[in-house]
């Protein structure tokens, strides 16, 4: 049986992990400046919130999934087995995966925009936010315990939200101006 999970399991994670950015933040904010510590703190966050969202059990602690019980493999059929409704927002579920990458689209922008060679790591970036939903729909297929469906459609939903993120973050950017000085 898999100990934790459900809704209260996944907010009380958040709470916590949202302490330790918030320390991260805090210790950082000197050094770097109050905008790219923020951002950096809030893209650990958001990483944080989108391994408990998608990992835990929905529903609270599983059964035993037996080996022979268990997918085999994803679910490549686009559009999937997604229900249309979701445990935590009306809506679809697609909806859902699309907006919990969003925000680490965006401050992956403003933590990259420090650097002049933020045009090249913000792509990186971008691709390193895919390669996280494909390691989470690979998790989720590995570990039947935790009662998650591998389907590709989320992988396509992920990318969708971390690159409307990314062009959030784009407009962001020329607001917040993150490559200031700090100030004293």
């Amino acid at each position: 049986m898999f100990p934790v999970g459900g809704v209260e399991a996944m907010l009380a994670g958040a709470f916590l992990s949202g302490l330790v950015c918030l320390v991260i933040t805090l210790a950082l904010q000197r050094r770097t400046g109050v905008v790219w510590a923020w951002s950096l703190g809030g893209l650990l966050w958001s990483l944080a919130v989108i391994a408990l969202v998608t990992l835990l059990p929905a529903d609270g602690a599983t059964e035993v999934v037996y080996a022979d019980e268990r997918m085999g493999s994803c679910s490549f059929d686009l559009g999937g087995p997604a229900p249309e409704g979701f445990w935590i927002f009306s809506g679809g579920q697609r909806l859902l995966n699309v907006l919990v990458f969003v925000p680490s689209g965006a401050l992956l922008v403003v933590v990259a925009a420090r650097w002049r060679s933020g045009w090249v790591t913000v792509p990186i970036g971008l691709l390193a936010l895919a390669a996280y939903s494909v390691a989470i729909e690979w998790t989720q297929l590995e570990l039947a315990r935790i009662d998650r469906a591998c389907d590709v459609t989320d992988v396509v939903d992920n990318v969708t939200g971390a690159a409307l993120g990314v062009a959030a973050g784009l407009v962001l950017v020329l607001v917040l101006r993150p490559w200031r000085a700090r100030r004293a």
